[in-house]
């Protein structure tokens, strides 16, 4: 990537072993949010890595099973749409995130974070970096990994659940959704305490 954040190139310089971290999933009113821990091999390097929301479908794909085979190594964590609704959704991203550091294989002196804030129990020292995603290479391919097996993860849902259409809009609230969210109600993959959710569940109980 040709663009570097120096705090990653003083981690290249000090020879630190560090990872890059995202999630994916905050806004979709069911399943789990997703978080993805990475550490890249400065020997072999990833072509093409961006933001995952800057990318097509189609390029996320193809990089997805690359990223896993070139990184020295990384970790997919998940926060659950009951543990979203008992701890809320932003911590339960911070606690998704812990859990993808939490799970290398590898020791890590240094964790860069996508966002503007770090998780508080981090196993390591760590960095908050807005806009991480499209600036540090490590951080761009954490991205890829969440946002695609969260992907992978609703279409595997769509198959318990086929009248939500998961598949197509991977939990957004788009208006097919909220419509198929009407006519047949939550199930237990939603997220009760977001607000489409909670106020059909309010009515239903009224």
């Amino acid at each position: 990537m040709s663009e570097i954040i120096e705090q990653e190139q003083v981690l290249i310089d000090q020879a630190l072993i560090y990872c890059g971290v995202d999630e994916a999933g905050a806004g979709p009113l069911c399943g789990d949010v997703v978080a993805a821990a990475v550490v890249l091999d400065p020997n072999n390097p990833i072509d093409q890595l961006n933001d995952s929301k800057k990318l097509s479908e189609k390029k996320r794909e193809m990089l997805f099973p690359i990223i896993k085979e070139k990184a020295l190594a990384y970790c997919i964590a998940r926060c659950s749409a009951q543990e979203i609704d008992d701890i809320n959704i932003l911590n339960a991203r911070m606690l998704a995130m812990t859990r993808a550091i939490e799970g290398l294989n590898i020791s890590i002196q240094h964790a860069l974070i996508d966002g503007n804030r770090l998780p508080k129990d981090l196993p390591c020292p760590g960095t908050a970096i807005v806009k991480g995603d499209a600036l540090v290479a490590a951080i761009s391919a954490a991205s890829v990994l969440a946002k695609v097996q969260r992907d992978h993860d609703m279409v595997e849902l769509d198959k318990q659940y086929p009248q939500y259409g998961l598949a197509k809009h991977k939990g957004y609230p788009t208006k097919a959704h909220l419509e198929a969210l009407q006519e047949f109600g939550p199930t237990e993959i939603y997220r009760k305490t977001y607000g489409p959710v909670k106020k059909l569940l309010n009515e239903k109980t009224a």
